[in-house]
């Protein structure tokens, strides 16, 4: 990972085509072997220096993070899914590698939406196949409901997010655990608790002591993204709906680890029941982070589908 500034934004000069920083020059001068690495590159999208990592050739397939993490989170499945595609990870608005301050409001499901819409549009390679994880699976699904013209397939694993009245009978207006869960982390890393704060996410989402078993580069890469849960403490995401649901023609594919625990499987088993394209994959024994902990089976599970 090359390093960038950290400046509120990613201000890394173009060069040509606006697509390719000046530190590449030496890697383009590189022999071909080397450059299989993918290297990090930008997108001027509303406003903002969209920062992604490419690599690979033939059908691209646009890859959207979730929560506390960016575009390195992709990194142990961009080999096999390189093999065959254009693998293009995206870091969010206000994701690593910006170093943001928590200040503003342009941190929501709306302004990721449209930002991944705008960044598809500027690849300008026709329909692409868009694959999301997490908070990146709802933003994946806001895209596929609002422009299906530029989709091919969709891919959401474990999309987070709650269902509304429409879809989930015990549905109660107001603040969901996840979201409680999140605003006592926020508070926490507000005081400058930053490992206090993960600790309390990562053990209520993972269960006890997980923080504490994660080894050091992922928990470092947590700590790089720890201010954009206060930015999420006001992002007021939209409940899936029935409507939504139905909404969605693009042919989609949810996985799930076996082992999730909360109301992401509901919601995956859920939206999938009412998506009349789609079909529903279980990998077995992971959890949340499944393509961390099984890669080359969900490589196996996202390569057949895009191969149907």
């Amino acid at each position: 990972m090359a390093s960038v500034s950290r400046s509120a934004q990613p201000t890394l000069p173009s060069k040509g085509n606006g697509h390719t920083p000046d530190f590449m020059e030496q890697l383009i001068k590189t022999p071909s072997l080397i450059r299989t690495e993918p290297s990090m590159q930008t997108l001027h999208v509303n406003g903002y220096d969209m920062a992604y990592l490419e690599v690979g050739n033939g059908p691209a397939l646009v890859c959207v993070h979730g929560s506390l993490c960016d575009f390195r989170i992709w990194s142990c499945v961009l080999g096999p899914l390189s093999r065959r595609h254009r693998v293009i990870a995206v870091s969010l608005r206000h994701f690593f590698p910006q170093h943001w301050d928590g200040v503003g409001d342009t941190y929501s499901i709306a302004q990721h939406t449209a930002d991944v819409i705008a960044f598809i549009e500027k690849l300008d390679t026709g329909p692409v196949d868009l694959m999301g994880h997490s908070r990146g699976g709802h933003i994946s699904f806001r895209v596929a409901q609002q422009r299906p013209d530029l989709l091919r397939r969709l891919i959401l694993a474990e999309p987070g997010g709650e269902l509304d009245a429409t879809l989930d009978p015990a549905f109660k207006p107001g603040p969901s655990p996840l979201a409680a869960r999140i605003a006592a982390t926020a508070e926490k890393i507000a005081a400058g608790d930053i490992d206090g704060g993960l600790m309390l996410f990562m053990d209520a989402l993972e269960g006890p002591g997980a923080w504490k078993r994660l080894p050091a580069i992922p928990k470092q890469l947590l700590r790089d993204n720890a201010m954009t849960l206060l930015g999420q403490t006001r992002d007021k995401r939209p409940p899936f709906s029935l409507a939504d649901a139905e909404a969605i023609k693009t042919p989609t594919l949810f996985i799930g680890g076996a082992n999730t625990k909360g109301a992401l499987p509901q919601v995956l088993h859920t939206l999938a029941a009412h998506i009349s394209d789609s079909r529903t994959a279980t990998i077995p024994g992971a959890t949340h982070p499944m393509f961390e902990q099984a890669p080359q089976k969900f490589c196996e599970i996202v390569l057949e589908f895009l191969g149907a």
